[in-house]
């Protein structure tokens, strides 16, 4: 498959620059992101028919899409500022946002002789997807001289995939496709935003800001030299909505409630094909790590609020356990876990944690790892030439046991974006129980 050719790179600004300016301080659910790659996802489009020019001036899709975006920044400042940091006489240091309009970069490239089919009928995600995205291989600390936002725009021989990569220190899932949404609402021409975003950070009573965090802490660099990830690959499995309706009875119908959601039945069952297909010892013990959001459970905490509002909570059972179990007992644990993440417990974690700093980690060849969610707006973002027709992630933390959630192309299916060892996946697709809940 060819590669990508790079046909322009520029820094694009908000269009307003009294937009920009002052800082943003940073709390714990952003700090703990800093060792964390960028987050990286992006929506493959046919290409326009005729090419999309402004009545204007008559500048093609590429000029329309930068400015477009350019506006977009004017109520996203933080993303085309840096992160920055204080040394304190302590030896400690703080981060936060200067939104100083140091600008986003912006690429416009192109993969020659390269096919809409080519992305979406391969078994596995083709290697070249991850070509579509910019700001490859960053973590979150490297914000500070780096764009906190980077756009690719890639022509194919048919269509056009529109790549977004964002610091994680500064957005969560929610935010990035909140943003992608906002981008997308403009460049079709709307103004009045259907969703204006909240910035500003909620800190306890009594913290005192900025927060402060050893500098022994904070060596990231030197910490992930010498890891060297294990080769993997990355395929797309679709659940019908019928399929996820059937797994939700199920699970429900094993434990004797009603209390079990979709994804949780999803996830157990995903879970327990994993753990069967990699033959894990039964005394073993695994563990899925799921993020909670914090939107609907803390009262401060706007629903347009941008930022990172995650925590994480951990389900550990044998392998024995899984497999004896049915879908049903752990769906029914993940259940248990996410129900006791409180208020309170959102908050503790932000009172406790500056006494003790303590940072992502990702990786752990025991433990899956689920991101994203099928709620987020993705096939609804058309930028004013039709919807999308597919939903890919770039390279930035792909690992043995990764899992990302994306929503279907239709109403109520699921589609999973699946990073394993090619054993582990080879051995998935031979599994004949897991592929008849698979729509091809």
């Amino acid at each position: 498959m060819a590669d990508v050719r790079v046909i322009s790179n520029s820094t694009v600004k908000t269009a307003n620059h009294l937009a920009s300016g002052g800082r943003i301080e940073l709390n714990p659910w952003d700090l703990r992101a800093l060792p964390l790659g960028y987050s990286q996802m992006g929506l493959l489009f046919s290409k326009p028919k005729e090419p999309m020019r402004e009545k204007e001036t008559g500048n093609t899709l590429i000029h329309h899409l930068k400015t477009s975006l350019s506006h977009t920044l004017d109520h996203f400042p933080l993303l085309a500022g840096r992160l920055a940091t204080t040394q304190h006489e302590d030896d400690t240091v703080s981060f936060f946002v200067d939104c100083n309009n140091g600008g986003a970069l912006f690429i416009h490239a192109a993969a020659d002789g390269v096919t809409i089919s080519d992305i979406i009928k391969p078994v596995y995600v083709p290697p070249i997807v991850h070509s579509f995205f910019s700001l490859n291989g960053l973590r979150g600390y490297e914000g500070i001289t780096n764009p906190l936002l980077g756009i690719q725009i890639t022509d194919l021989a048919d269509g056009i995939f529109i790549g977004c990569t964002i610091n994680h220190v500064v957005a969560d899932g929610t935010s990035l496709w909140h943003f992608f949404n906002t981008w997308s609402e403009i460049s079709k021409g709307s103004i009045q935003l259907s969703k204006p975003p909240v910035f500003q950070r909620w800190f306890p009573d009594g913290m005192d800001i900025p927060i402060r965090i050893p500098q022994s802490c904070v060596n990231f660099k030197q910490s992930n030299e010498d890891f060297i990830p294990p080769p993997v690959q990355d395929r797309v499995f679709h659940f019908s909505k019928e399929t996820v309706a059937k797994l939700k009875a199920k699970a429900n119908a094993e434990i004797g409630t009603n209390k079990i959601s979709s994804l949780q039945a999803l996830l157990s069952h995903i879970w327990r094909c994993v753990i069967r297909n990699r033959r894990v010892d039964p005394n073993q013990e695994t563990s899925y790590r799921l993020v909670v959001g914090a939107r609907q459970r803390l009262l401060e905490l706007p629903d347009n609020f941008f930022g990172n509002a995650l925590m994480p909570v951990i389900v550990t059972m044998k392998a024995k356990e899984l497999m004896e179990q049915g879908i049903g007992n752990p769906a029914w644990q993940m259940n248990r876990k996410i129900a006791a993440m409180t208020e309170e417990s959102f908050k503790n974690m932000l009172e406790s944690w500056p006494a003790s700093p303590s940072f992502t980690n990702l990786s752990n060849s025991n433990t899956l790892f689920t991101a994203g969610s099928p709620r987020f707006i993705m096939y609804g973002n058309d930028f004013g030439w039709g919807k999308p027709i597919a939903v890919r992630g770039g390279s930035s933390s792909k690992f043995d046991g990764m899992l990302r959630l994306l929503s279907g192309a239709k109403e109520g299916s699921i589609d999973l974006e699946a990073c394993f060892s090619p054993q582990t996946l080879e051995a998935m697709v031979n599994d004949q129980e897991f592929m008849d809940t698979i729509t091809i």
